[in-house]
């Protein structure tokens, strides 16, 4: 018998209308599975000048209208992060580019330098404010309120002081230039830093990119050795990855962050694959929507981070927002997913009178009846199923290997172009 977790909100309340997840977007694969998903609004990086710069394949100017056009038509709002340093040599730069993000529409900008916020909103773009100002306090809240309708406050800070702080603004009245009520935004789900918010300088320091322009190389995520330079002798730490904390997941205490007046539940990966930006998306809309509607309990939570920890993470921990003081760092490096894609290759073609696609399989892998597939594409999103026949030619084969060209039955539409993959389940040998 499903038990409903006591989040002491009784019945529906009209400000869960306005809980919104935001999705990353790294591509325009992820820009169709956020849709698909259900997300609220998306964010994303054009060119330079934001802080996933070297390790998402980032969007370009031209492709800005574009973005634009696909999410508002599905009504998804678009914010364009600008959340690196800014350096007089690139104010010119950074002024062309929020210029082109209110021409085509862009809902907001997400910022930290002042060069950027300030510009953004005497042209009259929505600012929301970036996890790098590391808000904490209820004077941050009140001296950003002058530009900035939302505000990320500090992944470090408990949920008592979120929740001091949205009170705060209610009881004060706060409010942003759109003349509406500061709302509050955190990180839900994703990656966390060692460092406070986000202001690291290891890379810079070892290797000269620095992770405040947008280029770190995730140093933290190696294992180390400790050293005496006296004898020489060489220690391995205990727990191999003390600097890699695991991922956030707060799937199972998200009724605690809407009654603490969170609006906006970010999930973190603009570099991470689009069956990611689908799969959490989908978890924490339908964990958000069961919260409203009085079914969120303990055998739902058990599914959602079941489904959670088929795709990309570092194994899961509650972050700092139910009073920890320190990190649970991850036990290996890389990925901890249950489940891995085995890349195959191309769709080639679709029959869409008959729901037809026909593929060819260009790595050494084979596929049988019974696989689960996912196929992945810039209009596609992501599709998933399992396979229940495969023909060549005409014919039903048991299986099929590189260089055939084969057909098999969908539920949804599949575009030419799209990647064909294999869903195989990871045995955890750890």
């Amino acid at each position: 018998m499903s038990s409903v977790v006591n989040s002491n909100i009784q019945g529906k309340s009209s400000s869960f209308n306005h809980v919104e997840i935001m999705a990353p977007v790294g591509s325009y694969e992820s820009l169709s599975a956020a849709i698909q998903a259900g997300a609220d609004a998306v964010y994303f990086g054009v060119g330079n000048l934001n802080m996933r710069s070297r390790s998402a394949n980032n969007f370009t100017l031209d492709d800005l209208e574009k973005i634009c056009k696909m999410a508002h038509a599905a009504g998804v709002r678009t914010y364009l992060t600008v959340n690196t340093i800014i350096y007089n040599h690139e104010i010119e730069e950074m002024h062309i580019l929020i210029q082109a993000a209110k021409r085509v529409g862009v809902s907001a900008v997400i910022a930290s330098d002042m060069a950027v916020i300030t510009y953004a909103n005497s042209i009259g773009v929505e600012v929301h404010i970036s996890t790098q100002c590391n808000i904490s306090n209820i004077e941050a809240v009140r001296f950003f309120a002058r530009y900035a309708d939302v505000m990320v406050t500090a992944r470090e800070l408990p949920l008592r002081q979120v929740a001091e702080i949205t009170k705060f603004i209610a009881d004060e009245d706060i409010r942003g230039p759109k003349g509406e009520l500061v709302q509050i935004e955190v990180f839900a789900h994703g990656a966390l830093c060692m460092s406070v918010s986000g202001k690291c300088y290891l890379s810079l320091d070892n290797y000269n990119y620095s992770a405040n322009r947008g280029a770190c190389l995730q140093l933290c995520r190696r294992e180390y050795l400790v050293k005496d330079l006296e004898s020489d002798m060489e220690l391995v730490v205990d727990n191999k990855y003390i600097m890699s904390p695991k991922d956030l997941c707060t799937i199972d205490f998200l009724d605690k962050i809407v009654k603490a007046g969170v609006r906006v539940l970010k999930i973190e990966g603009r570099g991470r694959s689009a069956d990611y930006v689908k799969t959490v998306t989908e978890c924490y809309k339908e964990a958000v929507k069961s919260i409203e509607e009085g079914s969120y309990t303990q055998e739902r939570i058990a599914d959602w981070k079941r489904r959670l920890s088929t795709v990309f993470n570092r194994g899961f921990w509650d972050g700092y927002y139910m009073g920890r003081k320190m990190g649970e760092w991850t036990e290996r490096y890389g990925s901890q997913a249950t489940e891995n894609k085995v890349y195959l290759g191309l769709v080639k073609n679709y029959f869409n009178r008959i729901g037809v696609a026909e593929a060819q399989i260009q790595t050494a892998e084979q596929l049988h009846p019974g696989d689960e597939i996912m196929v992945i594409g810039e209009t596609t999103g992501v599709y998933r199923a399992t396979v229940e026949e495969l023909r060549l030619e005409r014919d039903p084969v048991p299986e099929v290997h590189q260089g055939d060209r084969f057909s098999f039955v969908t539920s949804a539409v599949v575009h030419r172009g799209d990647k064909l993959y294999r869903v195989d389940k990871v045995v955890d040998e750890f």
